[in-house]
């Protein structure tokens, strides 16, 4: 069956609602601010912090190989999304209720909620991602997809700046637990009105020539590489300059170890990461003719691996400090379009899904790094681990200079990786 030009406009219009209020949401629920932050104030350790951040971002990455060979084998993925997004908004619904009710819950039991409820949030997010990816292409008629990136950057750029302000004032204005609790609330409720959007979706039957078990679909993997230098090099890139994104969570922590980690300078570090994020964006949106995919990836690795070493000479200085989540959030934005372009140009219709797979089962490194650094930090300390962790990412430059990259970065492409991830079919 043809998209129509009738169902193309009605879904142009699903997914431009979809975006708006995710943008509003994505602060709520912001994965390197205030996820940590909540596990920090409810009494987290380095090794704590260190399973957080391996379940959002490299546990949700590595499950996507297995959703991916499971909804190869689907011709209508829409009910999948759903699915992935409803898990979602329940599992905000219970970190919510589990804030307003900790008073009469142990501290174990809270973190051990947190954990169950974080897991769900995350996994269902890669699934919802994979269903994304394999119906958007579908969706939109190729002529109107420009546009269509144009309206969600313009969204993006709008939403996230307000819900940045909107919840750095709740975190600072009611007191903890109720602060948590409120901005959960409002996470699920933003993201249950930007799911309205995906029920209107005319979605197009996706051809399934032969059922592949997940075997099967492991088995394609070698050979994709084999085939593709490219992607042997992007899984490398992934897995060096990816821990970039790992580090994050633990700047936080830094800061508690040196400063007094108040409410009032995490909402600082939340607007100062989203400042980040918008002015790297919307200088990438303008410019976007004038950079290729290398270059940016190299401008990722400079911001990323000058982040820690920063941070370990600003140690004394709180008032400094909090401005290198500006530095953060630029490397997000940065990589997060490279990357996801990246992957956009080296993979075709046929088999975008299949290197989306691959690439979140790429991402070995930045699953296991969190973790062993939550192990080592109390061992080494952190100047040992910030070091490392630069020459890790530099490291990056020898694979982005093996790229073959010709095409450069066009307007279609949505500059924003935490609402990341999303690669146009």
């Amino acid at each position: 069956m043809k998209l129509s030009k009738q169902n193309s406009k009605t879904n142009f219009k699903a997914f431009v609602w979809h975006s708006a209020f995710l943008a509003f949401a994505a602060n709520f629920m912001d994965v390197n601010t205030i996820l940590p932050s909540m596990l920090i104030k409810i009494g987290g350790t380095p090794i704590l912090l260190g399973l957080l951040t391996t379940i959002l971002i490299g546990g949700s990455s590595i499950t996507q190989l297995l959703f991916a060979g499971f909804l190869l084998n689907k011709p209508l993925k829409k009910k999948y999304l759903l699915a992935g997004i409803n898990m979602r908004i329940l599992a905000l619904l219970g970190i919510s209720f589990l804030f307003y009710n900790s008073a009469i819950l142990s501290k174990n039991v809270i973190i051990f909620l947190v954990f169950l409820l974080i897991s769900i949030f995350s996994l269902s997010g890669a699934f919802a991602n994979v269903s994304y990816i394999a119906i958007l292409g579908r969706a939109i008629k190729k002529n109107k997809r420009k546009k269509f990136f144009s309206v969600r950057q313009i969204f993006n750029s709008i939403g996230i700046l307000i819900s940045a302000l909107v919840v750095r004032e709740l975190i600072k204005y009611y007191k903890f637990p109720s602060n948590y609790a409120i901005i959960f609330l409002s996470a699920s409720l933003l993201l249950a009105i930007a799911s309205l959007g995906f029920w209107r979706i005319k979605e197009v039957h996706s051809t399934v020539r032969k059922k592949k078990k997940f075997l099967k679909f492991l088995k394609l993997i070698p050979t994709e590489i084999r085939k593709n230098k490219n992607l042997k090099y992007y899984l490398l890139i992934t897995n060096t300059l990816g821990i970039g994104l790992s580090i994050i969570p633990f700047l936080i922590l830094f800061a508690k170890e040196n400063f007094q980690l108040s409410f009032n300078l995490i909402g600082n570090f939340l607007l100062f990461n989203t400042l980040g994020m918008l002015i790297a964006g919307l200088i990438l949106f303008k410019y976007s003719e004038k950079f290729n995919y290398k270059s940016l990836l190299k401008s990722s690795i400079i911001l990323s691996s000058s982040l820690p070493i920063i941070a370990l000479l600003l140690m004394n200085t709180q008032f400094i400090y909090q401005f290198i989540f500006i530095i953060s959030g630029s490397f997000i934005a940065i990589y997060g379009m490279s990357i996801s372009g990246l992957l956009l140009e080296i993979s075709n219709k046929e088999n975008r899904i299949t290197y989306a797979g691959i690439s979140g089962a790429g991402s070995i490194i930045p699953l296991i790094f969190p973790l062993l650094t939550g192990f080592l930090i109390p061992i080494i300390g952190y100047k040992i681990i910030f070091v490392a962790v630069s020459i890790i990412i530099l490291t990056s430059l020898i694979f982005v200079s093996k790229l073959k990259c010709k095409l450069k970065p066009t307007q279609n492409i949505l500059i924003k990786s935490k609402l990341n991830k999303e690669i146009n079919s």
